[in-house]
């Protein structure tokens, strides 16, 4: 792996998926060098890393609000503190998937996914339909509407802060799709796609993830 490929941090949780798909969607994408793991081990940091990486990817599902330390389980430590450190410093963030949906009790997550009241809604096994809203953004530049197999959301939808690039008009899914806006001094990427092997093989898929985990990185 190159020098220059963004190191990104894949962290899980609370949600079974796809292991091997997983693994050979981040394999793949141009440019990332990335490093699945569970919240706990990413909390944890025994190998001192955690601000190594460029990128932390978010594709956890945990839903009660962390505690303070003092009630953390023996073996997950620190994560509340570790996740409110979020936005201190320019390290990119992305919100994928059931990550958008994690901690809906939590304002620091709605922050973070650019919106608050997030419910439950989703249909697994959708023919979904996606139209590029922002032709001018460096991650959906050059990108036409595309068909896709993925599980969609009904869940409301971002603030008017944030910079809509993905949408459909899908009757079982959200409008928006994929977004963009900042949390201190992060960029933030969320997008709602990425249920499992039919979407990541989706090649705009791949495209539109590695281009959000490049720009959250400041590569673009």
């Amino acid at each position: 792996m190159s020098d220059t490929a963004i190191r990104t941090a894949v962290i899980t949780g609370h949600h079974a998926f796809d292991l091997p798909a997983l693994t050979r969607l981040f394999r793949e994408l141009p440019g990332v060098d990335a490093y699945i793991q569970h919240l706990d081990d990413f909390a944890a940091d025994l190998g001192k890393v955690r601000d190594w990486y460029d990128v932390l990817v978010f594709y956890n599902f945990h839903q009660e609000t962390p505690g303070p330390a003092e009630a953390d389980p023996w073996w997950g430590t620190g994560q509340r503190a570790t996740l409110e450190r979020l936005g201190e410093t320019e390290q990119g963030i992305v919100l994928l998937h059931h990550g958008l949906l994690a901690y809906r009790q939590w304002p620091h997550w709605d922050a973070l996914a650019g919106f608050g009241e997030r419910g439950s809604g989703y249909h697994p096994n959708q023919n979904v339909t996606v139209q590029v809203a922002d032709t001018g953004h460096p991650i959906t530049q050059g990108l036409s509407s595309w068909d896709m197999v993925d599980e969609t959301y009904t869940v409301g939808g971002p603030s008017s802060k944030c910079d809509v690039l993905l949408t459909t008009d899908h009757a079982k899914s959200s409008p928006a799709l994929a977004w963009t806006h900042t949390v201190g001094r992060a960029r933030v990427f969320c997008y709602a796609s990425g249920h499992d092997a039919q979407a990541f093989e989706n090649p705009n898929f791949q495209t539109v993830l590695a281009r959000g985990i490049s720009w959250s990185a400041h590569r673009q």
